[in-house]
């Protein structure tokens, strides 16, 4: 039976929650430079883009609550388990843990993706 210790999945939920704290936060001051564009500009071209970011920025949003509404609960089951089986925790929940890990690394690699395209984009209209 694989066994892991608990304090790297503290370790790798806190890293994760930290993170996404992080870019919710990227998130709220992405969309205030979007709103900067959109005043100042109001061609067509650049509404169609800014309509494209805002609905990217609306999906990741929702995709981060998500994330980090998941990452607690995991690490709330894995505390019951804990308590209640002597110190032993499922094989699931490990494997939820490395799941929910790999989802924000993921994550993280697409919005770092479109934070470097709106970058661009707010670069050539700002």
């Amino acid at each position: 039976m694989k066994t892991i210790n608990i304090k790297h999945i503290t370790n790798l939920h806190n890293d994760a929650l930290r993170g996404l704290d992080f870019y919710r936060q990227e998130l709220t001051i992405l969309q205030e430079r979007l709103d900067e564009i959109t005043a100042e500009n109001t061609g067509v071209e650049v509404l169609e883009k800014v309509d494209h970011f805002q609905d990217e920025f609306i999906i990741h949003k929702k995709y981060l609550d998500e994330l980090y509404r998941e990452i607690h609960k995991n690490l709330r089951d894995i505390e019951e388990q804990i308590k209640g089986n002597s110190g032993f925790v499922a094989g699931g929940e490990i494997e939820r843990n490395q799941y929910l890990y790999e989802q924000y690394v993921t994550e993280e690699k697409l919005f770092n993706e479109l934070r470097h395209e709106f970058n661009r984009f707010a670069s050539e209209w700002m």
